[in-house]
């Protein structure tokens, strides 16, 4: 729990290692190129760090010498060789942890799964091509034919999608459950094997109780799996309250300059080696140059949220006010109905929002095609600000009823707050609703 300390304490009492483990991928993996993955001494390792630091140095190695790059190295190659027979046997049998293919592990995507492992204090991540890849490589890597799984309603569209149209056929049934999570007891039977939810949620900015979703998850034996991707490790850290695996869609927040696509998956060794096992039997495995571009985007993580938390609740504050908006969704603001929660489990309140136009979707698509600083397209967490119809993206290819179930509305209007100065954002929002 961040003890409700939020932007004003940045970063807080929370601290972060700089010596999570990387994941190792059962058999499969293979051992860090020493040059780029050697860790610090045993005092700087055992030291805690702040959010910012650690996303700044964790797993760049040791870095202190003569002709030392600064940058991280990109290991461009899809294969790798071995000295001898004998050290490809010894891998075939598990006994080598060396590099074969860029597919089973490349040393630039270790450096991008310890310094996620690091900011989620977990004992390791598995990086992947999107965050579909992530969520689908996670779920499937827990789920089998015949199990159930308890989810909540509002999620992403395509986390929803891939539960509605290919769970199904693949004989995993589905229950969902609201974000206060009322009646999840009568939800669980013999075959419940996961406990999946979303929060802050995507596109209603709604919140769970995420420290009583874990409890609930232990007390059934269930798989608790957690969408981080809103809130980013900055603002909550699910594993410290039990979770055992969380997901990000790392194009977002994490690489923050929109231009990768990205996953991640995050927990301990075991979970982390059934990801990764998933990821090289389905294919769904990074790309060593998205891999770097991940890596340079996180090193700005911790300053792009304060300010865009810091924006958001601007532009949060003149919505509300607004006589043409019906309804603003923003945990910061105290007419959201998850409010205090957010103050007790979050460390500030996100970049995300959302707003009901009075006007319903004519008044929404007007707001968006009238917009100029604001940028029209999907997507979220970049430093540039973006406005999106969920209904036309997101939540697309969905019936009256689920979109009412997730909470979605014609006039809804999603927001992805930037970097920029929170006065020009405002001003191009009252332009556009003129």
């Amino acid at each position: 729990m961040y003890s409700g300390r939020h932007l004003k304490a940045w970063p807080g009492k929370t601290r972060y290692r700089h010596s999570a483990k990387l994941v190792l991928g059962g058999n499969t993996l293979g051992a860090q190129n020493d040059r780029i993955m050697n860790t610090k001494s045993s005092t700087q390792k055992q030291r805690q760090c702040g959010a910012q630091t650690t996303a700044v140095h964790a797993g760049e190695g040791n870095k202190h010498g003569v002709g030392v790059g600064v940058g991280t190295p990109i290991a461009r190659t899809s294969t790798f060789t071995f000295s001898s027979t004998e050290e490809m046997k010894r891998w075939a049998e598990g006994k080598s942890k060396a590099y074969i293919y860029t597919r089973y592990g490349n040393p630039t995507l270790a450096v991008a799964q310890e310094k996620i492992a690091a900011l989620e204090g977990a004992e390791a991540a598995v990086v992947t091509a999107s965050g579909m890849a992530a969520i689908s490589s996670a779920l499937l890597g827990a789920l089998k034919c015949g199990d159930e799984l308890i989810s909540t309603a509002q999620l992403y569209g395509g986390t929803y999608r891939l539960m509605r149209d290919v769970f199904a056929d693949l004989g995993i049934k589905v229950h969902h459950v609201g974000t206060d999570l009322a009646g999840i007891e009568r939800l669980v039977n013999s075959r419940s094997r996961v406990l999946y939810v979303e929060s802050p949620t995507n596109p209603t900015v709604r919140l769970v109780d995420i420290a009583k979703a874990a409890q609930f998850g232990k007390q059934h034996k269930l798989i608790s799996i957690i969408d981080n991707t809103f809130a980013t490790p900055v603002l909550q850290r699910p594993i410290e309250l039990g979770y055992d695996m969380v997901v990000h869609s790392a194009t977002k927040a994490l690489a923050g300059h929109s231009d990768v696509i990205a996953g991640a998956a995050v927990g301990n060794k075991h979970w982390m080696e059934r990801v990764q096992h998933m990821v090289i039997y389905l294919g769904g495995s990074m790309d060593p140059e998205a891999a770097y571009l991940l890596n340079r985007g996180m090193k700005t993580l911790g300053l792009r949220v304060r300010k865009q938390c810091e924006n958001a609740m601007a532009v949060a504050k003149f919505l509300e006010k607004h006589p043409k908006v019906a309804r603003v969704f923003y945990p910061g603001l105290p007419s959201h109905p998850d409010h205090k929660l957010a103050k007790r489990q979050m460390r500030g309140f996100g970049s995300m929002l959302a707003f009901d136009l009075k006007g319903g979707l004519s008044a929404a698509r007007r707001v968006c095609d009238r917009v100029q600083l604001f940028l029209l397209a999907a997507s979220l967490g970049g430093v540039e600000s973006l406005v999106v119809l969920p209904a036309y993206t997101s939540h697309y290819n969905m019936s009256e009823e689920e979109l009412l179930r997730g909470g979605v509305t014609p006039g809804m209007v999603r927001v992805s707050i930037g970097i920029e100065d929170s006065a020009d954002l405002i001003a191009d929002l009252q332009q556009a609703l003129a």
